[in-house]
């Protein structure tokens, strides 16, 4: 993760316009949210919330936590360690293809570990998971083939060990 970056881990309780609320909150302080991501987690009615600010004044972050810590549904707030955290982000991309182009965009997939999970006769689906600087990059040698649709994910983490 870049460093004018912050992922912060919002764990709550599943209720109604809980996202909305935090987000809401996040705009008021005049922060960009780059990435948002929910999902359910191991505990029932439990959904943790990753968000990625940018532009980052350590003072207006501690003040953001603040907030949030004191909305309702909220069980823990947490800003990740941005050396000691382990990022992913998951990347599906349309792009048209022919005969020629085929082996090359093959051969570029693989070196990214990246899966081809759709083929046609125009047209290929390729999968990526990795550190956004990964799909970055992926992306930018794509930029020179003929990209129907593009969709990431957005950023998910959990900070190593304990």
């Amino acid at each position: 993760m870049q460093n004018s970056r912050k992922v912060i881990s919002i764990l709550v309780d599943n209720k109604p316009n809980t996202l909305a609320r935090i987000s809401s909150l996040v705009g008021r302080r005049n922060y960009n949210i780059e990435t948002i991501t929910a999902s359910e987690t191991h505990m029932p009615g439990v959904t943790l919330i990753t968000l990625v600010v940018t532009d980052t004044d350590p003072d207006v972050l501690d003040q953001i936590v603040a907030h949030i810590e004191k909305l309702e549904p909220v069980r823990e707030v947490h800003v990740m360690d941005s050396t000691g955290g382990l990022y992913r982000e998951l990347l599906l991309l349309k792009v048209i293809v022919d005969k020629d182009a085929r082996s090359s965009l093959v051969e570029i997939a693989e070196v990214y570990r990246a899966k081809i999970i759709d083929l046609s006769r125009s047209s290929m689906i390729i999968e990526l998971t990795g550190e956004p600087s990964k799909l970055d990059g992926f992306m930018d040698l794509m930029s020179e083939y003929e990209l129907v649709e593009v969709c990431r994910t957005g950023v998910t983490g959990m900070n190593r060990g304990m």
